[in-house]
């Protein structure tokens, strides 16, 4: 994780926070979720498009290892009862697995009837298939399937917060009510980077903007080098 509190006080002191001072605590928190979900929406890009080249033999600098290491913190496991996924913070499902130990495939609804057509595609009980049919609900083929069991599953990271309460007119940090970044420690520096480009234009405060996009960017170049 990355605490949340470190990142604020690194934008603020980025920002000058004596002459900048209304990057508010809500304007951080709001710029603080768009940051994290574009990072953590990038590891899967990223995995796609370094997955289609050899990584390297060094165990600490192989970039595919390196990206799976990130997502691995927010994999999990859900029960599936009733066609209905019991989790509700899926970003990306994985492996459907039924109780004794079947994988279920996935295949669109448009294939079902093609499948249908032929003995040798049908879905049978020992053989079946599912169709999502919205984030966490699905349907089994054969109709006459009856599904237990449970699934893999990318979860969608907390929503960040700088708690703070309001002490003579002036935010003061509160641990007890902060949500910190879920992501790797790692992402600290871009998540300050991201959060004051964000801030910069916002405030259309060029300056504040172009040094967050040229430290993301340096950032950015020499992780993927």
């Amino acid at each position: 994780m990355v605490s949340i509190d470190t990142v604020y006080q690194k934008v603020l002191a980025f920002a000058n926070k004596e002459q900048r001072g209304y990057i508010t605590p809500q304007e951080f928190n709001l710029f603080a979720d768009h940051a994290q979900k574009e990072i953590f929406e990038q590891y899967f890009y990223d995995l796609n498009q370094f997955i289609r080249v050899s990584g390297n033999s060094e165990e600490y600098s192989d970039i595919i290892h390196n990206i799976n290491e990130k997502i691995a913190v927010f994999e999990k496991v859900s029960a599936i009862n009733n066609s209905i996924i019991a989790e509700d913070d899926i970003f990306r499902l994985g492996t459907v697995i039924a109780n004794d130990n079947t994988i279920v495939e996935e295949v669109q609804q448009d294939d079902i009837l093609e499948m249908n057509m032929s003995p040798l595609t049908k879905p049978t009980d020992s053989r079946p298939v599912y169709v999502r049919t919205g984030f966490n609900t699905m349907d089994f083929y054969p109709a006459s399937y009856s599904f237990t069991g449970t699934c893999t599953y990318v979860k969608k990271p907390l929503q960040p917060n700088w708690g703070y309460v309001v002490v003579n007119g002036k935010a003061m940090y509160d641990p007890t009510s902060k949500v910190d970044f879920e992501l790797h420690p790692s992402e600290e520096n871009e998540l300050v980077y991201k959060i004051l480009k964000f801030a910069g234009l916002a405030m259309r405060r060029n300056d504040i903007a172009q040094s967050g996009q040229g430290l993301e960017t340096m950032q950015i170049q020499q992780e993927k080098q």
